[in-house]
């Protein structure tokens, strides 16, 4: 589900490194070092469209900006 409005929690199997491309591979730029909270999601920062907005990617692989 690519179009999830909130991360989803769960077993994240995902490297920082895989969870950087993910990000990356949606269109941020500039991804922070990502910490992988007690849920299972990567969380950090990145830029998009010159805007730096906090970004989660979850154990499927969802991409989602503004999540906190």
């Amino acid at each position: 589900d690519q179009n999830a409005s909130a991360p989803v929690p769960g077993a994240n199997s995902f490297t920082e490194a895989q969870a950087k491309s993910r990000i990356q591979d949606a269109g941020f730029a500039n991804v922070s070092t990502l910490t992988k909270d007690d849920q299972g999601i990567w969380r950090g920062t990145a830029e998009k469209d010159g805007k730096q907005v906090a970004v989660a990617l979850d154990f499927k692989g969802n991409v989602v900006a503004g999540a906190q």
